[in-house]
């Protein structure tokens, strides 16, 4: 997913190194679900999910969906940035939730992610979460330095899309693209049942690169 989340932070002038923000909060699995029932890629609650656009509902969850999240991880982050000027209570801002920083500043009268983190305020794994970012970054830059050798990278997802009627079911698109329905499953990871939403016209549905002169 790198490629795609990395076009996307670039167009919006944004630093592409966060992309590994992504890599911390879900291992780039759009399937991740946290304790506090924070999903996808990205790892949005719910609300905050529904505030940048994502629709999530009985039929789909698009936390789920990498290019959605993807969109909406952006403009929160810019967002972030735009209040603080900072990246690193921005990021902060990210895990702890931009009131708990912005009352944090006020509170000790600091300015910077490292001092707010020496107070006895932040939760733990918000006080780690900058320097988990940093080291993953690090890490990620320069693998054989630290041990990890011989590293096969996944090559991006590739696909076509089609549009479908309302409550069209997995089986039948797999049908029609000569795939599996486990596999039109991990194409579209925002469909909670085995069909398209059914209160929608129509969805646009990925299917296997290269499908769609067969499914049409």
């Amino acid at each position: 997913y790198m490629p795609m989340m990395e076009a996307a932070l670039a167009e919006a002038g944004l630093p592409r190194d966060l992309v590994y923000l992504a890599m911390i909060e879900s291992g780039y699995n759009p399937m991740a679900c946290s304790k506090s029932m924070a999903v996808g890629l990205w790892q949005f609650m719910e609300g905050t999910g529904v505030q940048y656009n994502l629709e999530v509902n009985k039929f789909i969850d698009e936390r789920r969906d990498p290019v959605k999240s993807t969109q909406a991880a952006v403009a929160f982050l810019a967002d972030l940035y735009k209040e603080f000027g900072d990246w690193h209570l921005a990021v902060a801002a990210y895990n702890g939730g931009p009131g708990k920083i912005r009352n944090g500043l006020t509170k000790y009268k600091v300015d910077n992610f490292w001092e707010l983190a020496s107070k006895d305020y932040l939760a733990l794994e918000t006080k780690r979460y900058v320097p988990k970012l940093i080291a993953a970054l690090i890490v990620a830059k320069q693998p054989e330095k630290f041990g990890f050798t011989q590293l096969a990278y996944h090559t991006p997802p590739r696909y076509d899309s089609i549009s479908v009627a309302p409550g069209m079911g997995l089986d039948a698109i797999a049908l029609i693209s000569n795939s599996s329905v486990e596999k039109i499953k991990q194409l579209n990871p925002e469909l909670r049942l085995n069909k398209t939403p059914p209160n929608k016209s129509d969805y646009e549905v990925k299917i296997p690169y290269a499908t769609y002169g067969l499914a049409m």
